[in-house]
């Protein structure tokens, strides 16, 4: 393994895990139970907490992986693939999560940098990451060899 990074979505997890009282009280004041409906929309806003609370990165001898919270949505690129990366800074309206934008498929839990890959048959992605030099330069010398 030549590079592992995983970034931890607080923001985006806390402010997911804080919806689920206000959704329980919403409820209960409305219904006095929560009902199925209820359970439903805890569970979904539980499991969005779960699984959109991480974004691992991963550069092996041969590929680039990435994935949210516990292997969920996995990408791989192989690193003959890869064309270039470059260091950039998304919009704050971009948000969180995977998102289309002009600048093709972000994938991203917190914060605006990113690593920003042209990949060969994909186009472009991009990584969000806290740590993106670090990225960048995994792939560049993972990519010379």
């Amino acid at each position: 393994m030549r590079y592992e990074h995983t970034q931890v979505g607080y923001v985006t997890g806390g402010l997911t895990l804080a919806a689920l009282p206000l959704v329980y009280y919403a409820f209960m004041v409305e219904a006095g139970h929560l009902g199925v409906l209820g359970y439903a929309v805890l569970g979904g806003f539980g499991g969005i907490a779960v699984l959109f609370s991480s974004l691992t990165v991963k550069v092996t001898e041969q590929e680039l992986v990435f994935y949210f919270g516990p292997d969920f949505w996995t990408r791989r690129f192989a690193l003959d693939d890869i064309i270039g990366a470059e260091v950039v800074r998304n919009s704050a309206l971009y948000g969180w999560g995977i998102r289309y934008t002009h600048h093709g498929w972000l994938y991203n839990v917190s914060g605006l940098r990113a690593v920003e890959l042209t990949i060969r048959g994909e186009g472009h992605i991009r990584i969000g990451t806290n740590e993106p030099e670090g990225l960048k330069h995994a792939l560049e010398e993972a990519m010379d060899h």
